[in-house]
């Protein structure tokens, strides 16, 4: 079969380790390729395929374009998501998806309309591990569920200047608490209740306490980019076992623990962190079969998901006023 041909809409640290794992794979090449700095573009279509251009356009419509992957600070998701829907591609989009829930709805909307493939970017939703999870769930291996928590506490205030620019949408609820809480909707859907409380200082979250109200069962999130407390930890507390797992956004594995003597491992195929590959192969695959929405993500997964997060921002009281666009 013909490798998928992508046009790559940002070109930074995300775009290149998914680059690089594209090519490798043999099933992907990068035709062309986008940033708002000519050189960037350049440098990145030289180590890694396709023509850079020095606008949007031009790139999404470059020839043999089979879909465009965004992956863009948050605050230009919606701009050029829109733009290749407008000029008629299928579109794959990093997370978090758009930076508000009216933005998200529109862009699906227009998909719609165009009758166009849409998909977010999203490790949660493509992972063997995380599936493996929902399966457990869903199987009753562990009984009602009685509790759940996840940490992600990783310090990366000081290592890009998009995580604290509020001008890009900076902060951890659209970088990393997003994480947990699309985890949390995967498993067991919208909350029936929402609490929240947030660090904010010069307009950017620091990081999130969050608890979610399930029939019977609560959810408690903590997140933070400002410090390792707690790292990334999750454990889902049942009647008769529990699910854990470390790292558990990205690592191809997870335990289920039902006694001291019956314990299960699953790992994934491939690479111990299930990275890219999973996603780029489902997404080439709905694409090239017709579909219009993906097998994994569903779009209204992405409006909840979205909708859930302003209602979080709301609580902690985090606007984006300042952002670019």
């Amino acid at each position: 079969m013909a490798k998928f041909k992508w046009c790559v809409i940002g070109t930074g640290s995300l775009a290149k380790m998914v680059a690089s794992q594209l090519n490798k794979s043999g099933r992907h090449e990068i035709v062309s390729c986008y940033s708002r700095r000519l050189d960037s573009a350049t440098d990145f279509a030289k180590k890694y395929g396709g023509t850079a251009f020095d606008n949007p356009k031009s790139a999404i419509t470059a020839d043999g374009v089979d879909g465009v992957y965004i992956v863009t600070p948050h605050n230009a998701h919606f701009r050029y998501a829109k733009l290749a829907l407008e000029l008629g591609k299928p579109v794959f989009c990093e997370k978090a998806f758009t930076v508000t829930a009216t933005e998200t709805d529109e862009l699906i909307a227009l998909a719609k309309e165009k009758n166009l493939y849409l998909c977010e970017a999203m490790w949660t939703w493509f992972s063997p591990s995380a599936n493996k999870v929902k399966e457990w769930i869903d199987t009753d291996k562990i009984g009602r569920i009685k509790n759940a928590s996840f940490t992600y506490h990783m310090k990366t205030t000081g290592r890009n200047d998009r995580h604290t620019d509020p001008r890009r949408a900076g902060g951890a609820l659209l970088d990393i608490t997003i994480y947990p809480i699309t985890y949390a909707y995967r498993l067991w859907g919208i909350p029936k209740e929402i609490t929240a409380s947030g660090t904010i200082v010069g307009g950017v979250d620091f990081g999130e306490e969050i608890v979610f109200k399930y029939n019977g069962f609560e959810v408690n999130i903590s997140a933070s980019i400002n410090d390792f407390k707690g790292f990334e930890k999750m454990k889902i507390q049942g009647e008769y076992g529990e699910i854990s797992a470390l790292l558990y956004h990205c690592k191809n594995g997870v335990t289920l623990k039902q006694s001291t003597l019956k314990k299960e491992k699953f790992k994934g195929k491939g690479p111990l962190f299930n990275l890219y590959l999973d996603e780029f192969d489902a997404v080439a695959e709905d694409i090239r079969s017709g579909k219009k929405e993906s097998s994994f993500v569903p779009l209204k997964a992405t409006s909840d998901v979205m909708h859930i997060l302003d209602e979080i921002r709301r609580q902690i009281g985090l606007s984006f006023d300042s952002l670019e666009y």
